[in-house]
Protein backbone atom coordinates (compact mmCIF):
# COMPACT_ATOMS: atom_id res chain seq x y z
CA UNK A 1 0.00 0.00 0.00
CA UNK A 2 1.17 3.03 -1.26
CA UNK A 3 1.90 6.25 1.02
CA UNK A 4 -1.75 8.30 -0.68
CA UNK A 5 -3.63 5.26 -0.08
CA UNK A 6 -2.38 4.45 3.63
CA UNK A 7 -3.36 8.35 3.87
CA UNK A 8 -6.40 8.22 3.03
CA UNK A 9 -7.30 4.43 4.87
CA UNK A 10 -6.41 6.14 7.99
CA UNK A 11 -8.30 8.95 7.46
CA UNK A 12 -11.25 6.84 7.11
CA UNK A 13 -10.15 4.68 9.77
CA UNK A 14 -9.97 8.05 11.97
CA UNK A 15 -13.51 9.36 11.27
CA UNK A 16 -14.89 5.51 11.93
CA UNK A 17 -13.05 5.81 15.39
CA UNK A 18 -14.47 9.43 15.86
CA UNK A 19 -18.01 8.46 15.35
CA UNK A 20 -17.61 5.18 17.50
CA UNK A 21 -16.39 7.58 20.51
CA UNK A 22 -19.36 9.48 19.67
CA UNK A 23 -21.61 6.64 19.97
CA UNK A 24 -19.89 5.75 23.26
CA UNK A 25 -20.15 8.98 24.82
CA UNK A 26 -24.15 7.73 25.50
CA UNK A 27 -22.90 4.80 27.78
CA UNK A 28 -21.22 5.09 31.00
CA UNK A 29 -18.65 2.37 31.70
CA UNK A 30 -19.71 0.23 34.82
CA UNK A 31 -23.09 1.02 34.40
CA UNK A 32 -24.13 -0.92 31.02
CA UNK A 33 -26.58 -3.38 30.79
CA UNK A 34 -24.70 -7.10 29.78
CA UNK A 35 -25.13 -10.64 28.28
CA UNK A 36 -22.96 -13.23 27.78
CA UNK A 37 -22.71 -15.24 24.80
CA UNK A 38 -21.72 -18.87 24.58
CA UNK A 39 -18.89 -19.23 27.14
CA UNK A 40 -19.95 -16.23 29.54
CA UNK A 41 -18.19 -13.99 27.23
CA UNK A 42 -20.01 -10.43 28.32
CA UNK A 43 -21.75 -8.40 25.02
CA UNK A 44 -23.83 -5.39 25.75
CA UNK A 45 -25.03 -2.65 23.84
CA UNK A 46 -22.27 -0.46 23.49
CA UNK A 47 -20.65 -3.27 21.58
CA UNK A 48 -23.77 -3.29 18.78
CA UNK A 49 -23.99 0.17 18.06
CA UNK A 50 -20.17 0.91 17.42
CA UNK A 51 -20.60 -2.30 14.99
CA UNK A 52 -22.92 -0.93 13.34
CA UNK A 53 -21.07 2.14 13.04
CA UNK A 54 -17.84 1.50 11.93
CA UNK A 55 -19.56 -0.61 9.35
CA UNK A 56 -21.32 2.18 7.69
CA UNK A 57 -17.85 4.56 7.93
CA UNK A 58 -15.07 2.07 6.73
CA UNK A 59 -16.73 -0.82 4.25
CA UNK A 60 -16.77 0.56 0.14
CA UNK A 61 -17.95 -1.57 -2.81
CA UNK A 62 -15.56 -4.32 -3.15
CA UNK A 63 -14.10 -4.29 0.35
CA UNK A 64 -14.80 -7.30 2.67
CA UNK A 65 -15.78 -7.03 6.69
CA UNK A 66 -15.14 -9.20 9.50
CA UNK A 67 -16.12 -8.53 13.16
CA UNK A 68 -16.88 -9.92 16.74
CA UNK A 69 -20.42 -8.93 16.23
CA UNK A 70 -21.01 -9.57 12.70
CA UNK A 71 -22.27 -12.68 11.21
CA UNK A 72 -19.28 -13.80 9.23
CA UNK A 73 -19.71 -13.61 5.39
CA UNK A 74 -17.64 -15.87 3.73
CA UNK A 75 -17.53 -13.47 0.88
CA UNK A 76 -14.85 -12.06 2.10
CA UNK A 77 -12.21 -14.65 1.26
CA UNK A 78 -12.41 -13.75 -2.12
CA UNK A 79 -11.47 -10.25 -1.50
CA UNK A 80 -8.10 -8.20 -1.39
CA UNK A 81 -9.10 -5.94 0.99
CA UNK A 82 -11.10 -6.57 4.32
CA UNK A 83 -11.80 -4.61 7.09
CA UNK A 84 -10.91 -6.68 10.59
CA UNK A 85 -12.84 -5.13 13.60
CA UNK A 86 -13.68 -5.37 17.26
CA UNK A 87 -15.84 -2.98 18.01
CA UNK A 88 -15.09 -2.90 22.11
CA UNK A 89 -12.09 -5.35 23.04
CA UNK A 90 -12.51 -5.69 26.87
CA UNK A 91 -16.09 -5.64 27.11
CA UNK A 92 -15.46 -7.49 30.33
CA UNK A 93 -13.20 -4.69 31.65
CA UNK A 94 -15.89 -2.27 30.10
CA UNK A 95 -18.61 -3.42 32.26
CA UNK A 96 -16.59 -3.50 35.20
CA UNK A 97 -15.36 -0.32 34.95
CA UNK A 98 -12.28 -0.53 34.06
CA UNK A 99 -10.61 1.64 31.80
CA UNK A 100 -8.86 -1.32 29.69
CA UNK A 101 -11.01 -1.43 26.49
CA UNK A 102 -10.99 0.40 23.26
CA UNK A 103 -12.27 -0.01 19.68
CA UNK A 104 -9.74 -2.09 17.13
CA UNK A 105 -10.26 -1.47 13.28
CA UNK A 106 -7.49 -3.07 10.84
CA UNK A 107 -7.06 -2.54 7.38
CA UNK A 108 -6.06 -5.93 5.86
CA UNK A 109 -4.38 -6.44 2.56
CA UNK A 110 -4.36 -10.24 0.76
CA UNK A 111 -4.18 -11.60 4.40
CA UNK A 112 -1.48 -8.70 5.39
CA UNK A 113 -2.48 -6.23 8.20
CA UNK A 114 -1.02 -2.93 6.78
CA UNK A 115 -2.95 -0.46 9.03
CA UNK A 116 -4.94 0.16 12.22
CA UNK A 117 -6.49 2.00 14.31
CA UNK A 118 -6.82 1.70 18.53
CA UNK A 119 -9.01 3.93 20.41
CA UNK A 120 -9.41 3.74 24.00
CA UNK A 121 -12.02 6.43 24.92
CA UNK A 122 -11.76 5.88 28.79
CA UNK A 123 -8.30 7.12 28.74
CA UNK A 124 -7.83 9.46 25.34
CA UNK A 125 -5.41 7.83 23.85
CA UNK A 126 -5.83 6.91 19.94
CA UNK A 127 -3.17 4.77 18.59
CA UNK A 128 -2.85 4.73 14.23
CA UNK A 129 -1.03 4.24 11.92
CA UNK A 130 0.04 1.76 9.10
CA UNK A 131 3.09 -0.22 7.36
CA UNK A 132 3.65 3.06 4.80
CA UNK A 133 3.39 5.73 7.34
CA UNK A 134 4.43 4.59 11.06
CA UNK A 135 2.20 4.78 14.35
CA UNK A 136 1.44 8.24 15.78
CA UNK A 137 0.11 8.26 19.84
CA UNK A 138 -2.12 11.25 19.96
CA UNK A 139 -1.24 13.11 17.01
CA UNK A 140 2.28 12.28 17.63
CA UNK A 141 4.82 10.20 15.74
CA UNK A 142 6.10 6.95 17.81
CA UNK A 143 7.68 3.61 17.65
CA UNK A 144 8.48 0.40 19.40
CA UNK A 145 10.68 -0.10 22.01
CA UNK A 146 14.71 -0.38 21.41
CA UNK A 147 14.99 -2.13 24.58
CA UNK A 148 16.99 -5.36 23.80
CA UNK A 149 16.99 -7.48 26.83
CA UNK A 150 14.10 -8.94 28.96
CA UNK A 151 16.18 -8.26 32.21
CA UNK A 152 13.61 -5.19 34.01
CA UNK A 153 12.11 -5.26 30.67
CA UNK A 154 8.00 -4.08 31.08
CA UNK A 155 6.13 -6.68 29.84
CA UNK A 156 1.53 -6.61 29.40
CA UNK A 157 0.38 -9.85 30.31
CA UNK A 158 -3.72 -10.39 30.27
CA UNK A 159 -5.46 -9.43 32.95
CA UNK A 160 -7.77 -12.55 33.32
CA UNK A 161 -4.64 -14.70 32.44
CA UNK A 162 -2.81 -13.28 34.91
CA UNK A 163 -5.79 -14.41 37.35
CA UNK A 164 -6.44 -18.15 35.85
CA UNK A 165 -2.76 -18.57 36.86
CA UNK A 166 -1.60 -19.08 33.70
CA UNK A 167 1.27 -16.15 34.44
CA UNK A 168 2.72 -18.10 37.43
CA UNK A 169 4.83 -19.87 35.16
CA UNK A 170 6.82 -16.70 34.38
CA UNK A 171 6.80 -15.50 38.67
CA UNK A 172 10.82 -16.12 38.67
CA UNK A 173 11.43 -13.86 35.29
CA UNK A 174 13.57 -10.90 35.34
CA UNK A 175 10.91 -8.44 33.39
CA UNK A 176 8.12 -6.17 35.27
CA UNK A 177 4.85 -7.76 34.77
CA UNK A 178 1.91 -5.79 34.21
CA UNK A 179 -1.74 -6.87 34.11
CA UNK A 180 -3.68 -5.30 31.19
CA UNK A 181 -7.24 -6.20 29.93
CA UNK A 182 -7.84 -6.20 25.85
CA UNK A 183 -4.87 -7.73 23.98
CA UNK A 184 -5.74 -5.30 21.16
CA UNK A 185 -4.99 -1.97 23.70
CA UNK A 186 -1.63 -4.00 25.13
CA UNK A 187 -0.49 -4.17 21.16
CA UNK A 188 -1.01 -0.93 20.76
CA UNK A 189 0.95 0.35 23.91
CA UNK A 190 4.00 -2.07 22.36
CA UNK A 191 3.46 -0.32 19.08
CA UNK A 192 3.79 3.23 20.67
CA UNK A 193 6.62 1.90 23.13
CA UNK A 194 4.69 2.32 25.93
CA UNK A 195 5.63 -1.46 26.71
CA UNK A 196 8.07 -3.23 25.95
CA UNK A 197 6.18 -7.09 24.67
CA UNK A 198 3.45 -8.18 24.94
CA UNK A 199 1.98 -12.43 24.69
CA UNK A 200 -0.94 -14.16 24.83
CA UNK A 201 -0.33 -18.50 24.84
CA UNK A 202 -3.51 -19.11 24.30
CA UNK A 203 -5.86 -18.89 20.83
CA UNK A 204 -7.36 -15.47 19.89
CA UNK A 205 -9.03 -14.36 17.25
CA UNK A 206 -8.32 -12.47 13.92
CA UNK A 207 -10.10 -9.58 15.24
CA UNK A 208 -8.80 -9.83 18.90
CA UNK A 209 -5.26 -8.89 17.27
CA UNK A 210 -5.41 -7.44 13.45
CA UNK A 211 -5.15 -4.15 14.18
CA UNK A 212 -2.48 -4.47 16.84
CA UNK A 213 -0.22 -6.41 15.10
CA UNK A 214 -0.55 -3.98 12.14
CA UNK A 215 0.50 -1.17 14.43
CA UNK A 216 3.40 -2.93 16.13
CA UNK A 217 4.75 -3.77 12.78
CA UNK A 218 4.13 -0.19 11.46
CA UNK A 219 5.97 0.80 14.75
CA UNK A 220 8.90 -1.48 13.88
CA UNK A 221 8.61 -3.78 16.21
CA UNK A 222 8.05 -7.92 15.44
CA UNK A 223 4.48 -10.11 15.60
CA UNK A 224 4.65 -13.85 15.83
CA UNK A 225 2.17 -16.58 16.12
CA UNK A 226 2.82 -19.51 18.45
CA UNK A 227 4.66 -21.41 15.39
CA UNK A 228 6.87 -18.73 14.95
CA UNK A 229 5.39 -17.25 12.01
CA UNK A 230 3.99 -13.92 11.02
CA UNK A 231 0.46 -13.86 11.35
CA UNK A 232 -1.96 -13.72 8.37
CA UNK A 233 -5.31 -12.59 8.68
CA UNK A 234 -8.66 -13.43 6.69
CA UNK A 235 -8.24 -16.74 7.41
CA UNK A 236 -11.71 -19.51 6.76
CA UNK A 237 -10.87 -19.78 10.54
CA UNK A 238 -10.58 -16.62 12.59
CA UNK A 239 -8.67 -18.13 15.23
CA UNK A 240 -4.74 -17.82 15.86
CA UNK A 241 -2.84 -20.01 18.04
CA UNK A 242 -1.47 -17.02 20.16
CA UNK A 243 0.50 -13.89 19.65
CA UNK A 244 3.67 -12.36 20.80
CA UNK A 245 4.88 -9.12 19.98
CA UNK A 246 7.28 -6.74 20.89
CA UNK A 247 10.09 -3.98 20.02
CA UNK A 248 12.94 -5.21 16.78
CA UNK A 249 15.53 -5.88 19.10
CA UNK A 250 13.25 -8.36 21.52
CA UNK A 251 12.38 -10.48 19.47
CA UNK A 252 15.79 -12.64 19.69
CA UNK A 253 15.66 -12.88 23.79
CA UNK A 254 11.32 -13.74 23.90
CA UNK A 255 12.01 -16.03 21.77
CA UNK A 256 14.25 -18.20 23.28
CA UNK A 257 12.42 -17.50 26.82
CA UNK A 258 9.28 -18.52 25.48
CA UNK A 259 10.78 -21.74 23.23
CA UNK A 260 8.96 -23.99 25.51
CA UNK A 261 5.58 -22.71 24.37
CA UNK A 262 6.20 -22.21 21.24
CA UNK A 263 6.25 -24.66 17.90
CA UNK A 264 9.55 -25.04 16.30
CA UNK A 265 9.38 -25.85 12.50
CA UNK A 266 6.11 -28.04 13.02
CA UNK A 267 7.17 -29.79 16.20
CA UNK A 268 6.30 -28.87 19.86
Amino acid sequence: MGTLAADETLQRILQALEAARRVLASFTPGAVSTEYKAGRDPVTEADRAVNQVLREFLVRDGEGWLSEESADDPSRLTLQHVWIVDPLDGTREFVEGIPEWCVSVAKVENGRAVAGGILNPATGELFLGSTATGVTYNGVHVRASLRSTLDGALVLGSRSEVTRGEWARFEDAPFVLKPMGSVAYKLACVAAGLADATWTLVPKHEWDVAAGAALVLAGGGFVLTLDNAVPTFNNPDALLTGLIAGGPRMREPIESFLRPYMVVAGRP
